[in-house]
């Protein structure tokens, strides 16, 4: 594996990651060009590394704000952490169980597969970028014509379990960005940009170390040599998506403020329909 590439796909993942635009799309279809192979244990793993570097970006980025959001107060603490175990168990339940669909039709005739063979897929990458898209848009024209006496700085119970549910549908599919998902469900709910912004990366923290063992042990079992062979390059690229993804934050929140989320929805549009003519070109 190229150091440089690696590099160049750490930075893709960093600007990306934090960027309801979805990083792993961006990812497959910069490892497409590039002749890789987006299904294979070794770049899985690099990806859930590079996400590892975001996740490190997110937590300098938001710490301060979620300390006096969240554990400020002891009553505060306590109902973010049930909010977090509410939403982390619908997306543990709804991703789980869209995964067993799919195993069960797509890879039917096929015992060995696993969901990670449908990361090369641009045929599946490009709908799962339109539906993000139109998604964030319609959020981001609703969240634009109502007032700011309309919104709850506050997340029910119920909102939470209706984030982590879409969290779970995000997770099978590249394309379908997750924090583009997560905080559009958050807007059209009523709840503050601001506020789902928070949530939604909190979130992440959550299920990245999860999905980092998950990866590190799909390679082990695909091939005990792998892991070794790339750890340094993964924690490399976990390096420079860590400093990527602080630039991508500070953006995301400037265009947050000034009330321009609906340009993301048009921007993973046009990216589908770019992915979609990359497929038909026999990527």
């Amino acid at each position: 594996m190229s150091l440089l590439k690696v590099i160049l796909l750490a930075v893709i993942q960093g600007l990306a990651e934090l960027l309801p635009v979805s990083s792993s799309a961006h990812v497959v279809v910069a490892e497409k060009l590039m002749g890789m192979d987006p299904s294979s244990p070794t770049m899985t793993l690099l990806l859930v590394m590079l996400h590892t570097g975001t996740m490190f970006a997110v937590i300098v980025y938001f710490w301060k704000q979620w300390k006096e959001t969240y554990f400020a107060e002891p009553e505060a603490k306590k109902r973010f952490v049930w909010l977090a175990v509410i939403a982390t168990f619908f997306t543990a339940v709804v991703g789980e169980a869209v995964i067993k669909v799919i195993e069960h039709t797509l890879f039917r005739h096929a015992p060995k597969a696993q969901i990670e063979d449908l990361f090369s897929h641009l045929e599946i990458v490009a709908p799962a970028l339109l539906a993000a898209g139109i998604l964030i848009l319609v959020a981001g024209l609703k969240e634009g014509r109502r007032p700011d006496s309309a919104e709850s700085d506050q997340i029910g119970f119920g909102q939470a379990g209706i984030i982590g549910a879409v969290q779970g549908l995000c997770l099978p599919f590249r394309g379908f960005s997750r924090s583009g998902a997560t905080i559009s469900v958050g807007i059209l709910q009523g709840i503050k940009k601001v506020r789902a912004e928070s949530f939604s990366f909190a979130l992440a923290v959550i299920i990245t170390p999860l999905a980092i063992g998950r990866e590190a042990l799909r390679l082990h079992h695909a091939d005990t040599s792998g892991f070794a062979q790339a750890a340094l390059p993964s924690l490399l690229g976990m390096v420079f998506a860590f400093l990527a993804g602080l630039v991508a934050l500070k953006w995301l929140s400037a265009w947050l403020e000034k009330g321009r989320w609906f340009y993301f929805g048009i921007y993973c549009i046009i990216a589908s329909i770019v992915v979609f003519a990359l497929h038909a070109r026999g990527y």
